[in-house]
């Protein structure tokens, strides 16, 4: 379909079903007693706090979780499934900021962010390492973007492997800071958004985008028809549940002549060797059998 040999890294298959367990444990598991006594804060739209709930359990210590009303059910019940304390608010970036500053001021608690930090970005490149370690001559990866946590490790992780491979963040048209900010070597901002891909609501971080600047080869954007058709491609001829969000990686390559706009090396065989990261699979199911 897509015109190339394409290779899957599942983090769907995750504990916690998606890549953020890697940055929240390497994270978590980095602190000293005395920097993870009060617990943990974060912010987050499910996935990161499902991840930061279950390293925190592992660790011992509590974990306190900000999430947008928005946000998938199933991700709020992932969470307080894994012992995260949940607390609400507006769905935008302002809102989520403010409530876990509060929710700090009052506890002691440790931030932890989602994505603009070192520890939390170093864990997510461990994904990229480990699928260029098995597939070795890949020409190009591609990953979805929101923060950019995932991205930046996977430009880090892939290209320290190998760095003449490529890397192509792919984010949805609603929500295209990371797009406008390397058109414009400006960081954007994007308060909130209603893709469908509610894992790719949050806007860069200067950490990121720093990062990004430098790395990445390219951000391709796609429709929330795309994103949908490429979602339920997935779940129908790989039999896999994927979240959109995921699907926002493999949803352009799905595009007539995207491919051979990439430029890639020639092959012997003809037929690039493309590696997707699938971020994770939790899709509230339900809204579907209705």
């Amino acid at each position: 379909m897509a015109g190339a040999q394409v290779f899957f890294k599942c983090e769907n298959f995750q504990k916690t079903g998606s890549f953020k367990i890697r940055g929240a444990s390497n994270a978590i598991f980095s602190l000293s007693e005395q920097e993870i006594a009060h617990g943990i804060v974060t912010q987050s739209s499910g996935n990161h706090g499902a991840a930061v709930a279950c390293a925190a359990a592992w660790r011992g210590v509590p974990a306190w979780i900000v999430m947008p009303k928005n946000a998938p059910a199933v991700k709020r019940l992932a969470i307080e499934g894994y012992g995260g304390r949940v607390t609400l608010c507006e769905p935008t970036m302002t809102s989520r900021k403010e409530t876990s500053s509060r929710i700090q001021a009052e506890t002691g608690a440790l931030l932890i962010h989602p994505y603009d930090d070192d520890r939390v970005i170093a864990g997510q490149a461990t994904a990229a390492k480990e699928l260029l370690e098995e597939i070795d001559d890949l020409d190009a990866v591609f990953a979805p973007v929101s923060g950019g946590g995932l991205l930046s490790g996977t430009c880090l992780g892939a290209k320290g492997i190998r760095r003449d491979v490529r890397v192509f963040g792919c984010e949805p048209a609603q929500a295209d800071d990371a797009y406008r900010s390397l058109q414009t070597g400006i960081l954007q901002s994007l308060d909130s958004s209603n893709t469908i891909a509610d894992g790719l609501r949050a806007s860069l971080s200067p950490r990121t985008f720093a990062i990004l600047r430098q790395q990445v080869d390219g951000i391709l954007r796609v429709t929330e028809e795309e994103i949908i058709s490429a979602t339920r491609l997935v779940w129908e001829r790989m039999k896999i549940i994927v979240e959109p969000s995921s699907a926002v990686a493999v949803a352009p390559l799905l595009k007539p002549g995207v491919i051979a706009g990439f430029n890639l090396p020639a092959r012997a065989d003809r037929r690039p060797k493309l590696g997707v990261i699938f971020s994770g699979g939790n899709v509230d199911l339900s809204a579907l059998l209705v």
